[in-house]
């Protein structure tokens, strides 16, 4: 794995399950999924963007006002909101998806992953967001660097 030169100030940020960041040129995502997914939003003309790390699908309490990263249409909510305060709309954004494995193969009940590739879709397609590229399923971690100075994302499949 390649990396981009890095810019002079660089702000690393690793997110935990159920977190979500949001920054700029001068920004680093990363994280470790399993079956919990990720989304990479990234604006080419602004270098702004940010990455969510969703563990669930669904809240089971949507009818609170508060939104909850660690649930995907939560964690999209909030992608949204961003995106409003840059005045940029979610068709400008590049936008990928990654995880979502299925770490207990055989175990019935087991694939939350596929739900939450499936939710996440869902979510993302119903605001207007058009996903370029993909790394989902599987039954090993990935392992995600976001830079959001070039909008690349690299990932790498734990063995």
């Amino acid at each position: 794995m390649k990396l981009e030169p890095t810019p002079p100030y660089v702000v690393e940020i690793f997110l935990q399950p159920g977190e979500f960041y949001w920054g700029d040129r001068d920004t680093r995502i990363r994280t470790l999924l399993g079956s919990c997914v990720a989304i990479t939003v990234w604006h080419p003309v602004k270098k702004v963007g940010g990455m969510c790390h969703y563990l669930l699908s669904k809240n089971p309490d949507e009818e609170r006002m508060v939104m909850d990263p660690r649930y995907g249409g939560d964690a999209v909510a909030l992608i949204m909101r961003e995106i409003r305060k840059a005045h940029t709309e979610p068709g400008e954004y590049h936008v990928k998806m990654f995880g979502g494995a299925n770490m207990f193969p055989g175990v019935l009940g087991s694939d939350i992953g596929r739900k939450n590739i499936a939710h996440g879709r869902e979510h993302l397609m119903k605001r207007g967001f058009e996903i370029k590229a993909a790394k989902l399923g599987g039954e090993r971690p990935h392992y995600i660097i976001f830079d959001l100075w070039t909008g690349n994302v690299w990932v790498k499949q734990k063995k």
